[in-house]
């Protein structure tokens, strides 16, 4: 920390801050009892305990209910509790374990706004480690991608999210459609040649040479539904699955039978029967190509 190794640092003398993922508020406390546990460890008087926890129940937004045992209290309210016990001892680090995996769809969205807000407020670097991958990229001023422990990608929540570096990276954060190809090089354009449907490329590297095998990464809102008999990949619409603002889109492509996945705008898809023919056509500036064996993309840096 701070360009420290803290390694032979005693637990106790890290200043580390804690959320668990079980919430591990004190049952037996009171919810300010709980939050001043870290301040009388600390020795500090009890007049500026006390100002210190009215300052952060505040801040997480419950100080209605500081005299509430913890079975009063709702898992998001708990949630706010844990976090507020472990910041107001002002660590230099606060680390998160999965916090919100056991809170409800619509209490893990208030809750991760929540905490952005809160953390971007008091300006602690926090370490936040999660399996939800749309949660990753709403707190995250930038995300480590790991596979068995081995770090794949570090970068911000939209390169992560856009310039994946590798297959893995691709498939784990967000949706892929995953597609084979081979690279045509014809008077010096570069296309991607999918059988009878070719996409001319201007961010390929040069390791994407006449000929190469690849693998096309095709996020489900990077293909355009076509009906008017355009150039594209053939598909079958298998089902649609409504969502509000947008739809779901299941086709089967009709060369290789792979099923692929279309996000559209509702006013767009919502009229797709099934069964019904349609072409798709990516969008060449927002896909990713990698080799073969998918350890490496084959975009360039500047796109």
């Amino acid at each position: 920390m701070n360009g420290s190794l803290i390694n032979s640092v005693p637990t106790s003398r890290r200043n580390m801050g804690m959320v668990f993922q079980n919430y591990a508020v004190f049952p037996h406390m009171s919810v300010r009892e709980n939050v001043a546990f870290g301040l009388k460890i600390r020795k500090l008087s009890g007049r500026e305990t006390q100002k210190k926890v009215d300052q952060i129940l505040d801040i997480v937004r419950i100080s209605a209910l500081k005299d509430r045992m913890p079975a009063q209290l709702s898992g998001g309210q708990q949630q706010r509790v844990a976090l507020a016990r472990a910041i107001v001892v002002q660590p230099e680090v606060l680390l998160m374990d999965e916090p919100l995996s056991n809170l409800d769809a619509k209490l893990r969205v208030e809750m991760r706004n929540a905490i952005k807000n809160i953390q971007q407020q008091i300006g602690i670097t926090t370490i936040y480690v999660t399996h939800d991958q749309e949660e990753a990229l709403a707190v995250s001023d930038r995300i480590a991608v790991m596979n068995e422990g081995v770090i794949q990608q570090i970068g911000t929540p939209v390169r992560i999210y856009q310039r994946p570096v590798n297959q893995f990276v691709a498939t784990f954060i967000g949706l892929s459609n995953l597609l084979d190809a081979e690279v045509k090089v014809i008077g010096g354009r570069k296309l991607l040649d999918f059988g009878r449907y070719q996409v001319e490329m201007d961010n390929l590297s040069d390791g994407a040479s006449d000929g190469r095998k690849v693998r096309v990464s095709v996020r489900p809102e990077e293909f355009e539904i076509r009906k008017d008999g355009e150039s594209g990949l053939s598909a079958l619409t298998e089902r649609s699955v409504f969502l509000g603002s947008r739809t779901h889109c299941f086709l089967k492509l009709e060369d290789s039978r792979k099923e692929i996945e279309v996000i559209q705008d509702t006013d767009r898809s919502c009229e797709l029967q099934n069964g019904e023919k349609v072409t798709l056509q990516v969008k060449r500036h927002k896909i990713n190509v990698f080799t073969e064996d998918g350890l490496k993309t084959l975009i360039t840096e500047e796109n």
